[in-house]
């Protein structure tokens, strides 16, 4: 069947198997591969990309589902080589190391903080307690999160 699916902001078709899924889609079809394919059982949230604004994992998301829905990936984060608050956040608190789960933790953390741009630590490790770090032990993840809320705040003042 044909699929056609609007890609951080561009329509992307190709024939697929119903049951072919939406992280290989990205993956495969216009070659994103920021987006990590980890456990295929929603476990890891590696694959996490947003639709409509949500966060979603996208390994257990089929393609045919995203028809007329936007699908946004890590790389609509970094715009005109200006980088999203949180990926500024998880560099500046060293909140990753091997990155695996990167791309996932910041699709989960920029639609945490668009609803919820004053965060506790508490309501912040509730967001990301459906992704798996095994490297960072989280603390350096809620500094990041929390600088970017700083951040967006201070932009938010200035305006």
């Amino acid at each position: 069947m044909n699929v056609s699916i609007s890609i951080n902001g561009e329509t992307v078709s190709r024939e697929v198997e119903p049951r072919t899924l939406l992280v290989h889609f990205i993956r495969d079809t216009p070659g994103l591969t920021g987006t990590h394919w980890g456990c295929d059982t929603s476990n890891c949230g590696a694959c996490v990309v947003q639709i409509d604004g949500e966060p979603v994992k996208s390994c257990t998301t089929l393609a045919v589902m995203c028809e007329g829905h936007e699908v946004r990936t890590v790389e609509s984060l970094e715009v005109d080589g200006k980088l999203d608050p949180i990926q500024l956040g998880f560099h500046e608190t060293h909140a990753l190391q091997c990155g695996f789960c990167t791309p996932g933790m910041l699709m989960t953390t920029r639609a945490f903080l668009d609803e919820n741009p004053d965060p506790t630590e508490l309501e912040i490790r509730t967001a990301i307690s459906g992704a798996i770090c095994r490297c960072t032990g989280y603390k350096n993840i809620v500094s990041a999160v929390q600088w970017a809320a700083a951040y967006e705040a201070a932009a938010r003042q200035e305006v």
